[in-house]
């Protein structure tokens, strides 16, 4: 009988024991990253939230998706969810960032080294296709309970559309504006700087797209590990069998979904 269950927990153990000072530090940097986006976000009035993203909405995505917006945010401050909303949007804007900020980089090294793209490749495969819960076990042992586990759950399980996506665009520029620009003299860096990243920009942005989707649908399962946020919510309906809660939770998702898919697709379609 193979227990590769068993190795894999005597290694996830060691880290946790070798590695606590490593740890702490990612911690503390995540949690501040976190608390002060959310800090940010409950210092302003409610309503001067809803009219930034509402003006945001309008100019990127139309005034359809700005009425949506205003109508979205203020039904979810009428439902008493607000806090709990800010709380999710600033657990989803971090842990976007930080996934984009490992994942643009490993995607560019992927495109440009056949041999990383190997090994990538699958790699981004198996943290797909890992059921979403596993991540939060070591997450827990890592950080412990709180926001940080959750957002480290969250950077793992969105960061692969980021990688793609930047490999797919990287890989889709002409060969022949490559070798134009090539031509002319341009170093690596000015190569990819100036002409492959603009030109893949488009398949960027919708991997930025991706990576919020899939981080909100991660926030919430967070909620298992104290994470907070309207995952909370849609977990106390689900233990205590309050249907209207869960409902209501899921309502509240469901619109902060829309708004932050539509203003993301807007990007992508006016750099196209």
């Amino acid at each position: 009988m193979i227990k590769i269950g068993y190795y894999i927990e005597l290694f996830i153990n060691w880290l946790t024991r070798n590695c606590g000072p490593f740890f702490h530090v990612i911690k503390v940097g995540v949690e501040s990253v976190v608390n002060s986006l959310q800090w940010a976000l409950l210092l302003l009035p409610f309503y001067v939230v809803i009219a930034l993203i509402a003006l945001l909405a309008w100019r990127r995505a139309g005034w359809g998706i700005g009425v949506v917006t205003v109508l979205g945010l203020g039904l979810i401050y009428g439902m008493g969810y607000w806090d709990k909303t800010m709380e999710t949007l600033a657990l989803i804007l971090s842990a976007t960032f930080i996934a984009l900020l490992l994942g643009i980089p490993l995607g560019i090294w992927a495109a440009k080294n056949k041999t990383a793209g190997k090994v990538i490749r699958p790699l981004m495969d198996f943290m797909q296709t890992m059921p979403a819960f596993v991540y939060l076990i070591p997450a827990v042992l890592f950080f412990g309970l709180g926001k940080v586990p959750g957002a480290f759950a969250t950077i793992i399980f969105a960061m692969p559309p980021a990688v793609r996506l930047t490999t797919l665009g990287i890989s889709q520029v002409p060969e022949d504006i490559v070798e134009a620009t090539r031509s002319f003299g341009a170093t690596p860096r000015q190569l990819l700087f100036k002409v492959e990243l603009p030109l893949a920009l488009p398949t960027l942005l919708a991997g930025v797209n991706q990576t919020i989707m899939m981080a909100l649908s991660m926030v919430v399962i967070s909620a298992m590990i104290a994470a907070g946020g309207l995952g909370e919510i849609v977990l106390k309906g689900i233990t205590q069998l309050k249907i209207g809660l869960g409902f209501e939770g899921g309502i509240a998702v469901v619109i902060l979904a829309v708004i932050l898919d539509r203003i993301t697709q807007s990007f992508g379609r006016k750099n196209r």
